[in-house]
């Protein structure tokens, strides 16, 4: 198999008024792990150039079964809650601000205070 399990169809909603195909699971060590590409929660919106719009579960677990050895997914990567991740992230990303956005504004406040304490103090 492609070492992947999938949930979604017209028959049986992943989420609710969304008849999209997602992956459940990767299974380790499967194909789909070792490639490393294909995260957990990703929508599929197509196999081999096949659409897999308004398909039933069993008519899309069909096409990934019959896809061959050479397989071309076209998928929807699941965005990143704001509140922290969920699952594993191997990109290379942290998924939160960058250091300089939390620290820069920081540093400003810290020397317009010394500046701002400065002028008192020389005014005493």
């Amino acid at each position: 198999g492609l070492g992947f399990n999938i949930v979604g169809g017209t028959d049986q909603q992943y989420i609710s008024n969304d008849s999209s195909i997602y992956v459940s699971r990767i299974k380790k060590d499967g194909a789909a792990y070792l490639d490393g590409r294909l995260q957990e929660g990703d929508k599929i919106l197509a196999i081999n150039g096949r659409d897999l719009k308004d398909l039933r579960h069993r008519d899309a677990v069909e096409l990934f079964r019959n896809a061959g050895y050479n397989v071309s997914l076209k998928i929807q990567r699941r965005l990143q809650p704001q509140n922290g991740p969920v699952g594993h992230r191997d990109d290379g990303q942290s998924g939160g601000l960058p250091l300089a956005a939390v620290l820069a504004p920081g540093l400003v406040l810290a020397v317009v205070a010394s500046w701002i304490l400065l002028r008192y103090r020389q005014r005493m």
